[in-house]
């Protein structure tokens, strides 16, 4: 491929979408800024009008997959609509969704060391996806007696950590961790018990 330089129309997301490709084959600190643009087709001394560092590019990265991310979860969020329990598992699923549909954004955002604070607008945006988590999280929990109700926040960190722990471990192929069950089947159950233990879902439902 030739070389582009400075005139590449849009070397920005190119170098995003190289970074991608990157991540995906070789993890977030498996590349340098050099591979990233030889993939993109410009030379490396043009990355730097946009990026500072390699760190930087995989913050993009993770900023764009947080977008996709909260329009996922809010699509999952509205579509569980109007039953609480609905659109609270529909979010759960969600994650794991995205992270088989997603793996380069996924792993940038999760994985890549970056700080969700490393910016303004990436912390916005990441904010943005958990609220939708912990909306439906609070709209669920008025179900229980308020002597019992964990805070919101503490209600969607535990199925985060489980989703997350699911993604981890089962759907994504890590060496070593074979389940006898599929990655969904493990999040649904998981999920389940998890609401049986607040007494959301019948014992015997």
């Amino acid at each position: 491929m030739p070389k582009r330089g400075y005139h590449h129309g849009n070397l920005r997301q190119a170098l995003v979408d190289s970074a991608l490709e990157l991540i995906r084959e070789k993890g977030p600190t498996g590349f340098t800024l050099s591979e990233a643009a030889k993939q993109a087709g410009v030379t490396p001394a043009a990355v730097y009008r946009h990026f500072e560092g390699r760190e930087d590019l995989i913050a993009e990265a993770a900023r764009q997959g947080y977008e996709i991310f909260a329009e996922l979860m809010q699509y999952a969020y509205d579509k569980g609509q109007p039953s609480a329990l609905s659109a609270f598992e529909a979010t759960g699923r969600a994650y794991l969704a995205f992270a088989r549909k997603y793996p380069g954004h996924y792993i940038a955002m999760f994985e890549s060391g970056i700080s969700v604070n490393r910016t303004p607008e990436l912390a916005a945006i990441s904010q943005k996806a958990r609220s939708v988590l912990e909306r439906a999280a609070t709209d669920l929990s008025k179900k229980i007696p308020p002597e019992k109700r964990p805070p919101p926040a503490m209600f969607s960190a535990h199925i985060w950590a489980l989703s997350h722990g699911v993604v981890e471990l089962f759907a994504r192929n890590s060496p070593g961790t074979q389940s006898p069950f599929p990655a969904d089947e493990l999040l649904e159950t998981g999920i389940g018990v998890y609401l049986r233990g607040l007494g959301l879902i019948d014992p015997d439902g």
